[in-house]
């Protein structure tokens, strides 16, 4: 009888639970990686807003891995999360796990990167890329006197803005004719694994004027290669992200500019977003551009990291 009686009261305190999960007001911070101060500044202002707005929130890091991502998504799923704020890992791999939410019923905003699937999430709120590398390479001209020799790094293959930026950066410089690109490489985004393709471009072209890196991490990886070989000061460092440490990079004349983004408006928009969709509300725009801004010696004083002042 005693056996019996446990299994009921533990029945019913396992159905009470199921009752309380499901008034919880959940959502799922879902991010490609947080072995970048960009990304998890993205994560942590996603879920601040979310907080804001009643929700609980967990941030989940994908650690560029598909895989894990799915793990990720198949957790927030069966967890009852009733939205998910995604940084994708890959542009064409991470749709699978979108639509997957889709099917559940789950609500995907995009943030930052987007997904190669316009059915698959309800709003994808994306960097203008392709226009803040026009204005960066804009500024390379001018500061290479539309001549010399440069190095491209590029971030993740997979990846929508790594093809943006590269694509918006030589819409541009490629005009010009007697600015030759000697090397172009990619570093998917990892500031070590720049530091490590810098080093083996200077063994191969040790007489280069600048370099073109797809976000900030990596700049500042190249950045250190060249310090390491005393060139530092000759070859000029373009980055992408708005990050802290080239803020301040900048500012002391180490990193010659960089296209800032603004993570903050995106992941706050995103979850506004999300919980106007419980709410109620359906029309949301398929793609949201969010502009980025060139910041260089001269603007520098107007920004802080992630933004403006």
């Amino acid at each position: 009888m005693k056996k019996y009686l446990f299994l009921f009261l533990w029945a019913l305190l396992g159905c009470q639970q199921q009752q309380a999960s499901q008034g919880t007001k959940k959502m799922a911070i879902i991010v490609s990686t947080l072995n970048n101060p960009w990304f998890v500044f993205l994560a942590e202002k996603a879920a601040a807003k979310a907080q804001s707005l009643g929700y609980e929130t967990k941030i989940f890091d994908s650690q560029n891995n598909t895989a894990l991502e799915t793990d990720h998504f198949e957790n927030a799923i069966v967890s009852g999360y009733q939205a998910i704020l995604f940084n994708p890992t890959d542009s064409d791999g991470s749709v699978s796990n979108v639509l997957k939410a889709k099917d559940a019923g789950i609500p995907v905003f995009c943030m930052d990167r987007e997904v190669n699937n316009p059915a698959a999430a309800t709003a994808q709120i994306l960097s203008d890329s392709f226009s803040g590398s026009v204005a960066i390479a804009s500024y390379f001209v001018k500061q290479l006197h539309k001549k010399g020799k440069y190095v491209e790094i590029l971030g993740l293959v997979g990846d929508n803005n790594t093809w943006a930026r590269s694509k918006g950066f030589h819409s541009v410089v490629d005009n010009y004719p007697q600015l030759e690109m000697v090397a172009q490489q990619s570093a998917d985004f990892d500031r070590n694994k720049a530091m490590e393709v810098m080093e083996s471009i200077l063994q191969a072209h040790p007489n280069i004027d600048a370099v073109f890196c797809g976000n900030d991490a990596m700049a500042m990886g190249a950045y250190q290669a060249l310090a390491g070989v005393g060139k530092a000061k000759q070859v000029k460092v373009f980055g992408f992200d708005g990050a802290d440490d080239v803020v301040t990079a900048i500012k002391d004349g180490k990193i010659t500019a960089t296209g800032m983004q603004f993570p903050q408006t995106m992941a706050e928009m995103a979850a506004v977003f999300a919980d106007q969709y419980l709410k109620g509300k359906r029309d949301f725009a398929q793609k949201i551009p969010v502009a980025v801004e060139l910041v260089n010696a001269a603007t520098i004083e107007d920004y802080t990291a992630f933004g403006k002042k």
